[in-house]
């Protein structure tokens, strides 16, 4: 049975009217994995000279021992963010007399080919075969093979759990993410734990004892039967809803009731983005910006140039009004002929973009204030940034999201994908960054960054003060391309 999934999928593959599209992408996505795959086989084959250079103190075994966890933490979170959950269209097989566990067995079996199981191998079975064979015996490095793959496979299910359940509830994903990046923080800047301690305790003893091989894979067979058993439980779309619920506010979000209208609309979107994927990234990649300060202001050589302080403060408090927003229309592409056609009103759609905007980049505010410790100035820079986004960098944003007639599938994620993006995105780009840099480069060299740094923070408020006749202009701009924008969402 499961090749003759296989089968339909390959099927349904070359049938598809993007056929050519898909395949070209493919084509591309393979030549740079194989690149990789050959820089992963160099640095696995001269891992022992590259651990003799980077731990001039530690036997070689141990480093080695030392470094599989931290690999294992960081792919999980590569996976989470990269890995795409294997999909079979099931409903028109559940309909035919096939088991359940049959396509269950296909979709649960169709996620070891992923390539992230094979980068292990390529990284770390030559050293093992290299060193550990040569030094512990054929025992010790057949344990070492069977504990890597073990871990390989609980991490490849793990990974899968988390993202079924994150399609659910979007702040499982938001939670696991900020654990691993705490834990990371927790040895490699705070020092409260010692990962490298932890995987010796693990992989060290598996030299003496190596029986200890058998728990990775037991952890490995349990994700498995974990993921089996919650996909076969959750096979049909209907057991995947929750339980009806007495009618609540359309919100759920207490303190968004006072807008009214424009809340609903905004609670929404919050939806939207936490149960989607390709906007969720747009969020988290928003989170991940707000480190962005850390390459620049950890600089010596940048201590005294305001120049990077306002491309950096500009992007933290911005970069989800940038990379969320120029894609306004099309995150409601698939149902936005419901939308023309409700009793919603275009000038609350847009006051709803406008407060999420406005919540978002607040949040994103406070969150780069630590960055104090490394001068007031700083704080100062962002919060004239945190101006300029409001009441420059939305209204743009918003001007060119009239301009863009492309569907944008959600449930896609945000890596290599390139649906959505065309022109208007790379001229967005080039016009966000350029007028601040018109205001500030000419009082610079005159003398008066000071005056820059006022005359920014004053056109932002302008800007926030007059939103009302923005909303009226880019509402009109908008019933003129009106019916360019829903042809355009309607072609799949």
């Amino acid at each position: 049975m499961i090749s003759t999934f296989f089968n339909h999928e390959l099927k349904a593959f070359w049938r598809s009217k993007n056929t050519g599209k898909n395949l070209a992408v493919r084509i591309i996505m393979a030549i740079l994995i194989l690149y990789l795959f050959l820089n992963m086989l160099v640095v696995g084959f001269f891992m022992d000279t590259v651990l003799k250079k980077v731990f001039p103190n530690d036997a070689l075994i141990f480093s080695f021992c030392g470094i599989i966890l931290i690999y294992y933490l960081s792919e999980l979170f590569s996976r989470l963010q990269l890995q795409e959950l294997p999909t079979l269209r099931v409903q028109p097989y559940l309909q035919l007399p096939i088991k359940r566990n049959s396509i269950v067995g296909y979709l649960a079996l169709t996620a070891l080919f992923s390539v992230f199981n094979l980068w292990p191998i390529i990284l770390f079975f030559p050293f093992i075969f290299k060193v550990i064979l040569h030094d512990a015996g054929g025992l010790v490095a057949l344990a070492f093979i069977i504990s890597i793959l073990g871990i390989s496979i609980f991490n490849n299910y793990l990974a899968l759990y988390i993202k079924r359940k994150s399609n659910l509830n979007g702040w499982i994903f938001l939670i696991v993410a900020a654990v691993l990046v705490l834990i990371g923080l927790s040895d490699f800047m705070w020092h409260i734990i010692s990962i490298r301690n932890i995987s010796y305790l693990f992989f060290g003893n598996l030299i003496n004892h190596p029986a200890l091989a058998l728990v990775p894979v037991l952890l490995g067979a349990g994700m498995y039967y974990l993921n089996f058993f919650y996909l076969k439980q959750n096979l049909y779309l209907e057991e995947l809803s929750t339980k009806k619920e007495k009618y609540k506010s359309s919100t759920e979000f207490p303190i968004l009731n006072s807008f009214g209208a424009t809340g609903d609309l905004v609670a929404n979107e919050i939806k939207l983005i936490l149960r989607n994927k390709r906007p969720r990234s747009a969020l988290i990649m928003s989170l991940f910006f707000l480190l962005y300060g850390l390459i620049f202001y950890a600089n010596p050589g940048m201590k005294n140039s305001d120049a990077p302080r306002v491309f950096v403060g500009m992007f933290m408090t911005g970069f989800f009004i940038i990379n969320y927003g120029q894609f306004m229309y099309s995150w409601q592409a698939s149902h936005f002929d419901g939308l023309m056609v409700s009793k919603v009103s275009f000038t609350n759609f847009l006051k709803g973009k406008y407060l999420l905007f406005t919540t978002v980049s607040t949040l994103a505010f406070i969150l780069t204030t630590p960055y104090v410790y490394f001068g007031w100035r700083i704080l100062m820079i962002h919060f004239v940034m945190y101006l300029w986004n409001l009441g420059v960098t939305a209204n743009i944003v918003l001007y060119f999201a009239n301009r863009n007639a492309k569907r944008i599938d959600l449930s896609k994620g945000a890596s290599f994908n390139w649906e959505g993006v065309g022109a208007t995105q790379l001229m967005l780009s080039f016009l966000l960054l350029l007028p601040p840099f018109v205001i500030y480069a000419p009082l610079k060299f005159l003398g008066y960054p000071n005056l820059a740094f006022a005359l920014m923070a004053a056109i932002g408020i302008i800007g926030v003060l007059t939103r009302s006749y923005w909303i009226k202009t880019l509402e009109a701009d908008f019933y003129q391309r009106k019916f360019t924008i829903t042809e355009g969402f309607r072609n799949k």
